[in-house]
């Protein structure tokens, strides 16, 4: 998204707002590197522990481990194991980086392998591959979905805090007025470090799985959340973060993780992707299990490392799992990552999952120790049952996720009896702390300041002004153009809801004007999903015809400054109203009724050869039905907007509309269908592909202004769903057909250049193509004197034009994360060269942050 990309990264907005506050430095972690003594090789996945406590890590595949460490904390000692060699223990005083040199030990090598020095990896006669192998052959035995049907009951816990605070944080001068939020401090969470809750919701479910026929269902019997919630909207926090946070299937092929996908170390091709180690041997409930460890041979690849425990019996069943990103992976603000789980038997001796911990530290800076935001989601599960049947009505309805009624009313005696685990002193202050801190003037300011910055709104208590990136702008019909607007907030009324704008165009002195009240009619906000809500609009303005633009507006400056000709546009009146009905289970549909007049504006001309010199104008009365269906669809949540966020479930859409003559100025009789269909493809490990198919059939004879203009843009804006190198009103069609595929590499290729990988860029390629036809009908024709005719050039050359038996076709090749929040395309037009006007290249840029 251009402009607004930076409303789906509430997590890069609370590490902004927190560099405006203060910039700081935790206590410096333990650092350091474990070779091998006699032949200095690196020694990974050693375990390195504080004895007699429950801190440590491992060695990561170059032999090195960074351990945090409680604030206050200048002395002890370290111990390293690895099996193969001698137990190491040795002090630590402060120095920037300890080397353990182990000895090997003979005997112990013995009775398990020989690895000669210096040995090039490979998987040929590698006892840890051949591992793995067999766990892969045996997953689809071990993993839950493999069962016939289970239920189990979830806790859930998602935390969000601010990370590494340290002495030189809390006495910041910034922070002055904030010193009681300290009392709050944590670090107990699994990354070790010292942090301060901001928000935290809790949870509780009844989860129910079907095999055949295959159903999922849950319902959310309790929840509780708290966090900052005049500025930010804790459902909208909540969504955004289990997105983040999904739940991670280390059988799966593929893990979801940040909106990304990372190639499982249990997947049929981890041995291709991944190298794996054999360490120690413990036993849990009387199995023996082997210590795994893995790492990706390409340290860029969306892979893990870490380590594993699998039982050493017939069903090579993962215990226990630990692992994160390597430092070098391609992500955004990511500093850290660590996922912990824990499998325990259950009903039948079954293991199955009993404990799931995932923690994500963000920072402004690619530095562990600078301040940023740490996410984290715990999850524990009990009462398993499992094979034993399920009521079929407990499936229905269709959807996923049933909230049930009763689920945010109950008290704290219910909570202290039904969570699953004690929370801490921190958490259970978040709620008293991050109500002070809301009151503090400075806070107030500065979280307004950050949200303008982010959202693009002033927030005044019950309204808010703007966009502000459309307060200027200009054009070749307006000129100069200012604009002012703003909207109402659920503060002031929580049923309705008021917006509009008022804007000045220099050049042609008109004033143009939106307004709009907005009802809800199931008591909710009209930007909560699900939406039930009744709108009434009028508008005039100027518009650009067949531009369409995403999540943006028309009037952006940013938008201003476009390639060739751009005088042609029309004055808009338009009176709507529109009724929407939305459900859990992802299905729709909307109702509307439109009445629009266009009038020709700039060098436009709506002329008939019985009247060549007239602006001219048109007007329609229309009457619509869209339907749409999404399952399973995620919105990041604002107060006042939501961004749907993308997955892997398709979303398919149709729309009907007639246009009725003689009814409030109507002058055509018509009716067009309308279909499309979007769905992500993952195709881990080397990216992901978005794919769009869509077509349309328009019945009836009309001037081309209301036929289907195919979607233009002349900016050098990077348009996702637009034809980039296409002119305004170039191509009008009565039916057509449209497909767009854009794969994501995600650095896949540029990750394994030596030079360009420190860069962190990513490789886009698209491809678009449209086929479309006119009838006869719509086609003017000089016999009859009032046909609206097409448009044409200076010197009498057609400019519009209908699309024959070859396709338009664009691609491009783009270079993505340039600066972590840019993408730049290289366009190339592939037919429909010899039309006047047009280039067969082209440059475009976009703003766009991703993970």
């Amino acid at each position: 998204m251009p402009t607004n990309l930076l409303t789906r990264l509430l997590i890069g907005g609370l590490v902004g707002w927190l560099t405006l506050l203060n910039t700081a430095w935790a206590q410096e972690p333990v650092r350091g590197r474990v070779v091998d003594a006699k032949s200095s090789e690196p020694v990974p996945f050693a375990t390195v522990i504080v004895p007699g406590t429950q801190i440590g890590t491992n060695t990561d595949a170059s032999g090195a481990f960074t351990l945090e460490l409680p604030a206050g904390i200048d002395t002890l000692r370290l111990q390293v194991s690895q099996l193969g060699y001698q137990t190491l223990s040795k002090p630590w005083r402060g120095e920037p980086e300890l080397v353990f040199r182990l000895v090997p030990d003979t005997k112990r090598l013995n009775e398990v392998y020989v690895r000669a020095k210096r040995q090039r990896y490979r998987n040929k006669d590698n006892p840890a591959v051949t591992l793995i192998r067999r766990v892969i052959n045996e997953k689809d035995k071990n993993r839950r979905s493999g069962l016939s049907t289970y239920q189990y009951e979830k806790y859930e816990k998602i935390r969000l805090d601010v990370s590494n605070v340290n002495e030189k944080f809390r006495q910041g001068r910034a922070l002055k007025n904030f010193q009681f939020i300290f009392d709050y401090l944590d670090s107990s969470n699994v990354l070790g470090m010292v942090s301060l809750p901001l928000y935290l919701k809790e949870s509780l479910s009844d989860v129910y799985f079907r095999q055949t026929p295959k159903a999922y269902k849950e319902y959310l019997k309790a929840e509780k959340k708290v966090g900052l919630e005049r500025y930010f909207d804790s459902n909208g926090i909540g969504a955004y973060l289990n997105r983040l946070y999904e739940e991670i299937d280390i059988y799966a092929d593929n893990i979801s993780l940040l909106a990304n996908q990372f190639t499982s170390p249990i997947s049929p091709l981890a041995p291709t992707l991944y190298r794996f180690v054999l360490g120690d041997t413990v036993v849990y409930d009387s199995v023996r299990c082997v210590k795994l460890g893995f790492a990706p041979r390409n340290r860029a690849d969306m892979a893990f490392e870490g380590t594993m425990w699998i039982e050493l019996d017939s069903s090579y069943a993962v215990r226990k799992v630990s692992m994160g990103v390597p430092k070098g992976i391609n992500l955004n603000l990511v500093t850290a990552v660590q996922i912990d789980q824990e499998f325990s038997q259950v009903a039948n001796s079954r293991l199955m999952l009993t404990r799931d911990e995932v923690a994500i530290n963000f920072s402004l800076v690619k530095d562990e120790d600078r301040i940023g935001v740490l996410g984290t989601r715990t999850a524990t599960y009990r009462n398993y049952q499992i094979d034993e049947p399920i009521d079929d009505k407990l499936f229905k309805p269709a959807q996923r996720v049933v909230i049930l009624p009763e689920a945010t009313l109950h008290n704290d005696s219910f909570w202290q009896e039904r969570r699953h685990t004690v929370l801490s002193k921190s958490e259970r202050g978040v709620y008293t702390m991050t109500d002070s801190i809301q009151q503090v003037p400075l806070f107030k300011r500065a979280a307004r300041i950050a949200t303008a910055l982010l959202f693009g709104y002033v927030d005044m208590n019950k309204f808010e002004i703007g966009p502000v990136n459309s307060f200027y702008s200009f054009n070749p019909v307006e000129g100069f153009r200012l604009r002012a607007g703003g909207r109402s907030m659920a503060r002031l009324n929580p049923h309705l809801y008021a917006e509009g704008y008022g804007a000045y165009g220099f050049r042609d002195r008109q004033w143009k004007y939106f307004g709009a009240l907005t009802y809800s009619l199931n008591g909710r906000s009209i930007y909560d999903f699900p939406n039930n809500f009744v709108r009434v609009s009028y508008q005039y303005d100027t518009r650009i015809p067949g531009q369409e633009l995403q999540f943006i507006q028309e009037d952006n400056v940013l938008l201003s400054i476009k390639r060739g000709s751009n005088d042609r546009w029309t004055y808009n009146n338009v009176f709507r109203v529109d009724y929407r009905q939305e459900y859990a289970s992802g299905f729709s549909y909307d109702l509307g009724f439109r009445t629009l007049r266009q009038t020709a504006a700039g060098s436009l001309r709506f002329a008939s050869y019985a009247h060549p010199d007239l602006p001219g104008s048109i007007a329609s009365t229309e009457f619509s039905v869209s339907l749409r269906y999404a399952p399973n669809e995620k919105f990041f949540q604002g107060k006042n907007y939501r961004i749907p966020i993308v997955n892997q479930y398709p979303i398919m859409q149709l729309r009907y509309t007639a246009g009725v003559s003689g009814l409030f100025g109507g002058q055509y009789d018509f009716q067009s269908l309308t279909g499309r269909f979007n769905k992500r493809f993952y195709v881990s490990p080397v990216g992901f592909t978005d794919f769009t198919a869509e077509g349309g059939r328009l019945f009836g004879t009309v001037p081309y202004p209301l036929l289907i203009i195919h979607r233009a843009n002349q900016s050098y804006s990077y348009q996702l769903e637009s034809y980039n190198l296409m002119n305004y009103l170039e191509f009008v069609s009565d039916r057509y057909a449209a497909a767009f595929v854009d794969h994501y590499f995600n650095g896949f290729i540029f990750n394994k250049l030596p030079l360009i990988k420190k860069l962190k860029f990513r490789e886009v390629i698209t491809m678009k193509a449209l086929w479309g036809g006119l009838g006869k009908n719509n086609r003017p024709s000089s016999a009859d004197a009032n046909d609206i005719q097409f448009l044409r050039t200076a010197d009498g050359r057609p400019a519009t034009y209908a699309l024959g038996n070859k396709p338009y076709m664009e691609v491009s090749v783009g270079v993505s994360n340039i600066f972590k929040i840019f993408r730049l395309d290289l366009v190339r037009r592939l037919t429909y060269l010899d039309q006047p006007n047009v280039s067969a290249y082209g440059i475009r840029g976009r703003f766009k942050f991703d993970f």
